[in-house]
């Protein structure tokens, strides 16, 4: 008879908490009863996962994400050995004494995070360790001339020193050619997997099937980012992946039910009000409201109304700078004894019929009143001005969402795929894009700075600091007749 570990033929361990009723970690086993003889003969081993680090908080439980199944099920399917996550362990090892079949995965793979030291000589005699720069490795090899831009020897053999200030890491790093080059790089991966998916985006219709397409565009991503350096093809991956389940699926279903056109447009709220759950309506006509729910108007105004909107963001401009003049002399003139001191209302506000009201009180201009006069003269003007600007933004709102409304009846089916093709879905998912990149680098700059403020002051340094502010204390306590003694 075989023994058991022969039967098993990988273990997968997951996250703690993951499941209702228990907290510990659990664990997969895979059985494989028909080719146990096989593997036996041919030492076949175990193939491990630790996949415990890989998770979501969700409320008090973790969640596997998607791109940790995504990588365990491909690891498990191409048994490829990765350090810190899988390895085939041969069923020697399992057997061994120190062993003794234990199938615990940490006894097989390590998958805690390297401790990061201190080096005592550093904080002693100052300069970074050669040591943390070279696990940095991944980086330099991206980036080769970086590392020399940043650092030079410290004047002993293992230990480097910056080039630069410590304000100046994130911008030298991010001025550099191989820092251009890369994000253009990467840039380009996404450009073509674009290229190559946008026709299947723009090729859904009625009828159609969202997970189908979920499946082929994502799958193509993963593969175009599968050998990119630095990002995580899994973690570009997870952003689409998060973008599908919070607005693309909806998406999908609203053109697979109705079609593009009809899908588009927008549908008017029916409030009940014996409902808890409200919808939140996109924009209001008259009295009605309506939901965009595939055209957000934001797309519709950006490509087609782009001078009007332009026009309102001026007006809004505007509306701020006069706020911002009516506080400014609100602030020099309305305190106590204050020119605007008397031109508050039972609410400490200035208002037109407040201030109207006080010029009214002081009648004519004399010696005495003539400043009061001309700061509530000019008060009044902006009020008036703010007034007049705002329901001339008011009316240009109310225009600009006459037109946005026309507009979703007038687009043609090739119209409302570049709106949520092109505006909506690829542009949302280009920037999730660079924010991974921008994630990426902000790791490196971080380890840099946090290096070089942990190594900033050797020891003799601060001794020094120490005995002079503790002489300068000392001085100060004699001045004021106190003894330290």
């Amino acid at each position: 008879m075989l023994p058991i570990s022969v039967y098993i033929l990988g273990i997968i361990g997951l996250p703690a908490n993951l499941f209702f009723g228990t907290g510990i970690p659990a664990c997969i086993i895979v059985l494989d009863k028909a080719q146990a003889t096989a593997r036996a003969s041919a030492e076949g081993g175990i193939f491990m996962i630790d996949a415990s680090t890989g998770f979501r908080k969700d409320g008090p439980k973790n969640r596997l994400r998607e791109q940790d199944i995504h990588r365990i099920v491909d690891t498990f399917t191409r048994q490829v050995d990765i350090p810190g996550y899988a390895r085939r362990v041969p069923l020697a090892e399992i057997s061994d004494a120190k062993n003794d079949f234990n199938l615990n995965l940490p006894r097989y793979i390590d998958s805690t995070e390297p401790e990061d030291l201190q080096d005592i000589d550093a904080h002693l005699r100052g300069g970074i360790p050669d040591r943390d720069l070279d696990a940095l490795a991944p980086y330099w090899q991206v980036f080769p001339s970086v590392r020399a831009a940043l650092f030079e020897p410290a004047g002993r053999p293992g230990y480097s020193q910056l080039r630069v200030a410590p304000a100046d890491i994130k911008p030298t790093i991010f001025s550099h050619a191989e820092f251009t080059a890369f994000i253009a790089a990467a840039t380009d991966l996404f450009e073509q997997w674009k290229a190559a998916n946008t026709p299947h985006l723009r090729g859904f219709a009625k009828d159609g099937h969202p997970k189908a397409l979920i499946g082929t565009i994502a799958e193509a991503l993963l593969l175009t980012f599968e050998h990119a350096p630095l990002p995580d093809a899994y973690d570009v991956y997870q952003h689409l992946m998060d973008y599908w389940g919070e607005t693309m699926q909806d998406d999908c279903y609203l053109i697979a039910a109705d079609g593009w056109v009809a899908a588009a447009q927008p549908r008017l709220i029916i409030e009940d009000r014996t409902s808890k759950t409200k919808t939140r309506p996109d924009f209001t006509l008259g009295k009605k409201k309506y939901a965009a729910e595939l055209i957000p108007p934001a797309l519709v105004i950006a490509r087609y109304f782009a001078q009007e909107q332009a026009a309102i963001e001026a007006l809004e401009a505007q509306l701020a700078a006069l706020a911002q003049l009516m506080e400014e002399m609100a602030e020099e003139h309305g305190g106590e004894g204050g020119l605007l001191e008397d031109a508050r209302n039972d609410k400490d506000k200035l208002t037109k019929a407040s201030v109207a009201a006080r010029l009214k009180e002081i009648g004519k201009a004399d010696a005495d009143t003539a400043d009061e006069r001309k700061v509530l003269q000019e008060v009044l003007a902006l009020i008036e001005q703010d007034a007049d600007t705002g329901t001339e933004l008011k009316a240009a709102q109310d225009a600009l969402l006459a037109k946005v409304a026309a507009k979703y009846g007038q687009l043609a089916e090739d119209e409302i795929k570049a709106l949520v093709v092109e505006d909506k879905w690829l542009a949302t998912l280009a920037a999730a894009v660079q924010r991974e990149l921008d994630r990426v680098l902000q790791t490196l700059t971080g380890r840099i700075r946090q290096l070089a403020e942990r190594y900033a002051t050797p020891l003799p340094k601060l001794t020094i600091e120490i005995s002079t502010l503790a002489a300068r204390v000392e001085k100060h306590l004699l001045a004021m007749g106190a003894s330290p003694q």
